[in-house]
Protein backbone atom coordinates (compact mmCIF):
# COMPACT_ATOMS: atom_id res chain seq x y z
CA UNK A 1 0.00 0.00 0.00
CA UNK A 2 1.23 3.47 -1.21
CA UNK A 3 0.16 6.57 1.29
CA UNK A 4 0.49 9.83 -0.86
CA UNK A 5 0.18 13.06 0.05
CA UNK A 6 0.10 16.04 -2.14
CA UNK A 7 0.87 19.68 -1.67
CA UNK A 8 1.64 23.07 -3.51
CA UNK A 9 -1.75 24.09 -4.38
CA UNK A 10 -2.87 27.99 -3.94
CA UNK A 11 -4.32 30.84 -5.66
CA UNK A 12 -2.49 32.21 -8.67
CA UNK A 13 -3.41 34.40 -11.23
CA UNK A 14 -4.05 33.58 -14.89
CA UNK A 15 -0.64 33.07 -16.52
CA UNK A 16 0.88 32.13 -13.38
CA UNK A 17 2.68 28.76 -12.43
CA UNK A 18 2.71 26.64 -9.13
CA UNK A 19 4.31 23.37 -8.69
CA UNK A 20 2.43 20.39 -7.12
CA UNK A 21 4.41 18.10 -5.03
CA UNK A 22 3.11 14.41 -4.33
CA UNK A 23 5.31 12.38 -1.59
CA UNK A 24 4.99 9.00 -1.07
CA UNK A 25 5.13 7.24 2.54
CA UNK A 26 6.34 4.49 0.72
CA UNK A 27 8.48 3.18 -2.39
CA UNK A 28 7.13 4.83 -5.39
CA UNK A 29 9.95 3.88 -7.97
CA UNK A 30 7.39 0.65 -8.45
CA UNK A 31 4.18 2.55 -9.60
CA UNK A 32 3.23 4.57 -11.93
CA UNK A 33 1.85 8.03 -10.67
CA UNK A 34 -0.50 10.25 -12.02
CA UNK A 35 -2.05 13.75 -11.39
CA UNK A 36 -6.00 13.62 -12.08
CA UNK A 37 -8.31 17.09 -11.03
CA UNK A 38 -12.01 17.66 -10.10
CA UNK A 39 -13.71 20.90 -11.07
CA UNK A 40 -16.88 21.86 -9.56
CA UNK A 41 -19.66 19.94 -10.62
CA UNK A 42 -17.34 18.12 -12.93
CA UNK A 43 -16.10 14.65 -13.00
CA UNK A 44 -12.40 13.87 -11.92
CA UNK A 45 -9.79 13.93 -14.96
CA UNK A 46 -6.26 12.82 -15.78
CA UNK A 47 -3.94 15.75 -15.81
CA UNK A 48 -0.58 13.55 -16.21
CA UNK A 49 0.75 9.58 -15.81
CA UNK A 50 4.73 9.07 -15.30
CA UNK A 51 5.77 5.85 -15.79
CA UNK A 52 7.47 3.91 -13.42
CA UNK A 53 9.71 1.35 -15.95
CA UNK A 54 11.16 3.95 -18.36
CA UNK A 55 9.87 7.58 -17.43
CA UNK A 56 7.20 7.64 -20.52
CA UNK A 57 4.82 10.43 -19.59
CA UNK A 58 1.05 10.85 -21.20
CA UNK A 59 -0.60 14.21 -20.75
CA UNK A 60 -4.43 15.05 -21.14
CA UNK A 61 -4.94 17.42 -24.50
CA UNK A 62 -6.07 20.41 -22.62
CA UNK A 63 -2.63 20.77 -20.26
CA UNK A 64 0.01 19.91 -22.75
CA UNK A 65 2.82 22.04 -23.78
CA UNK A 66 2.05 23.79 -20.22
CA UNK A 67 2.32 21.20 -17.59
CA UNK A 68 5.12 18.78 -17.68
CA UNK A 69 5.04 15.78 -14.99
CA UNK A 70 8.76 14.52 -13.59
CA UNK A 71 9.83 12.26 -10.96
CA UNK A 72 12.64 12.04 -8.10
CA UNK A 73 12.35 8.06 -7.22
CA UNK A 74 15.59 9.19 -4.32
CA UNK A 75 12.83 11.50 -2.91
CA UNK A 76 9.96 9.45 -3.09
CA UNK A 77 8.03 12.39 -4.95
CA UNK A 78 6.29 13.63 -7.93
CA UNK A 79 5.81 17.17 -9.29
CA UNK A 80 3.75 18.51 -11.77
CA UNK A 81 5.14 22.05 -13.02
CA UNK A 82 1.95 24.11 -14.64
CA UNK A 83 2.70 26.79 -16.55
CA UNK A 84 0.40 29.75 -18.39
CA UNK A 85 -2.39 28.77 -15.65
CA UNK A 86 -6.16 29.00 -17.23
CA UNK A 87 -9.10 29.47 -14.54
CA UNK A 88 -10.21 26.52 -16.56
CA UNK A 89 -7.12 24.80 -14.42
CA UNK A 90 -8.91 25.49 -11.00
CA UNK A 91 -10.00 22.49 -9.10
CA UNK A 92 -8.88 19.81 -6.64
CA UNK A 93 -5.82 18.08 -7.99
CA UNK A 94 -5.08 14.68 -7.18
CA UNK A 95 -1.96 12.39 -7.11
CA UNK A 96 -2.97 8.55 -8.09
CA UNK A 97 -0.74 5.68 -7.95
CA UNK A 98 -1.42 2.72 -9.91
CA UNK A 99 0.36 -0.68 -11.41
CA UNK A 100 3.38 -0.04 -14.10
CA UNK A 101 0.78 -1.40 -16.27
CA UNK A 102 -2.05 0.64 -15.30
CA UNK A 103 -3.85 2.95 -17.64
CA UNK A 104 -3.73 6.73 -16.89
CA UNK A 105 -7.30 7.02 -15.67
CA UNK A 106 -9.41 7.12 -12.70
CA UNK A 107 -10.11 3.29 -13.14
CA UNK A 108 -6.78 2.62 -13.54
CA UNK A 109 -5.59 3.92 -9.87
CA UNK A 110 -5.07 1.81 -6.78
CA UNK A 111 -4.56 4.70 -3.95
CA UNK A 112 -5.55 8.34 -3.75
CA UNK A 113 -4.55 11.30 -1.90
CA UNK A 114 -7.04 13.47 -0.31
CA UNK A 115 -5.96 16.44 -2.86
CA UNK A 116 -4.47 19.60 -3.02
CA UNK A 117 -6.54 22.82 -4.39
CA UNK A 118 -5.44 24.84 -6.65
CA UNK A 119 -7.44 28.48 -8.01
CA UNK A 120 -6.36 30.82 -10.49
CA UNK A 121 -8.24 33.91 -10.80
CA UNK A 122 -7.14 37.47 -10.51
Amino acid sequence: QVHLVESGGGLVQPGGSLRLSCTAHGFISDYKIGWFRQAPGKEREGVSCISSVDGATYYGDSVKDRFTISRDNAKNTVYLQMNSLKPEDTGVYYCASGTPWSYCNVYGMDYWGVGTVVTVSS
